[in-house]
């Protein structure tokens, strides 16, 4: 169960709801798990068995659906939310209810499928994201976006308000903090890592946008590789075959695919690592940035779009369209562990769960007290 010691602090003077069927998907799941157990929302709605453990918010109202298309929105629970009456419906992400009538306040993480329609399966699917994220603009209340860059993009596709948009940064989980030597040790087994290697760590999924293949192309060309070992962390190699790739660039033994990971794996991971890094075409937001700051670990990453305000200045930077610029940033960064460690630790005390908890009810209780 999700208990606080603090939870009248938690409640938000108003009745707001909260979309949350998508507690225990990666990615937008974690900030749902953190804004159930923070925000102080009156009402959850989704599978009752995945909100048992969030017995701080006092009503569930069981909604369970496939994310997307029209079957969320003929079971949208309509009825349920009109008899208990939130002044807000909090919805995380853009899929929202087409025919509800209440306040709602929405927040958008990325507009991938817009930005990168070349990357989608169907043209079909891009449309219904274009649909979608231009009634989120003509509907929506209040939004908020998890980084600058985000906003920019929303404005940059939709004309809007701009006052309607409010950034809101996202926190890093108190789990990811520094680890002896000792408590990360049995990666090296469980995992076959050499003990006498540098360790370079990748941190995602599969998706195109996150630029695997130029990475391992940046590797290759790094000057000194041989004394490392790139971990990759996450789903399977996406574009040609791992083999392949990795065979054609020369670098099969120096690769190791860690595959997906537990929390626990994750964190030692970070840890372990000598320097992060993260290729990306394009974040939303770009988490495993914080997370790897937040273990001590140095990160390079994309200049390009959130990545940047996620990581400030102690982070560096190259360019993802470049493998020579990611070889030449793995070089001038693979010893620097240990340099900017108060640095870091500044930086990173900005971005707490809390931190986001607190903006966002400040935000909710501003739309419920207007007369719109």
């Amino acid at each position: 169960m999700i208990n606080t010691a603090n939870d009248t602090a938690h409640k938000i003077a108003h009745k707001v709801a909260i979309d949350a069927r998508m507690v225990n998907k990666s990615g937008i799941g974690t900030c749902i798990q953190h804004w159930l157990k923070d925000v102080g929302y009156n009402i959850a709605l989704g599978d009752p068995k995945e909100l048992e453990l969030y017995d701080n918010v006092p009503k569930h109202i069981p909604f369970i659906s496939s994310i997307y298309g029209y079957k969320e929105q003929l079971r949208f629970p309509y009825r349920a939310l009109y008899r208990e009456k939130p002044e807000i419906l909090h919805v995380p992400h853009c899929n929202i209810p087409l025919f509800y009538r209440g306040k709602m306040l929405v927040t958008i993480h990325d507009l991938t499928h817009l930005i990168y329609p070349e990357f989608l399966p169907f043209k079909l699917v891009h449309l219904y994201f274009k649909f979608i994220f231009w009634f989120v603009s003509k509907r929506a209340d209040k939004i908020i976006t998890v980084s600058e860059s985000t906003k920019r993009d929303l404005l940059r596709f939709y004309k809007m308000d701009e006052s309607k948009i409010t950034v809101i940064p996202l926190g890093v989980g108190k789990e990811f903090v520094k680890k002896t030597p000792s408590e990360i040790d049995y990666l090296y087994e469980k995992f076959n890592i050499p003990r006498d290697k540098k360790i370079l760590l990748y941190v995602g999924n599969l998706l195109p946008h996150k630029n695997q293949n130029t990475l391992l192309e940046g590797f290759a060309q790094m000057k000194g590789k041989e004394d490392c070992r790139l971990v990759l962390v996450g789903k399977a190699f996406d574009g040609r075959s791992k083999e392949t790739c990795e065979k054609e660039l020369g670098i099969e033994s120096l690769t190791i695919h860690a595959g997906m990971v537990s929390q626990e794996d994750l964190v030692s991971f970070y840890n372990l690592a000598d320097l992060f890094v993260l290729p990306s075409l394009y974040e939303g937001f770009g988490l495993p940035v914080l997370e790897a700051l937040a273990c001590g670990t140095p990160v390079i990453c994309s200049n390009t779009s959130s990545l940047p305000e996620v990581g400030g200045n102690v982070a560096k930077y190259f360019d993802p369209k470049s493998a020579e610029s990611i070889a030449r940033a793995l070089e001038n960064s693979i010893d620097d562990k240990g340099k900017y460690d108060a640095e870091i630790k500044e930086w990173v005390s900005n971005f707490t769960w809390e931190k986001c908890a607190e903006k966002i009810r400040r935000v909710a209780t501003e739309l419920a007290e207007s007369h719109k």
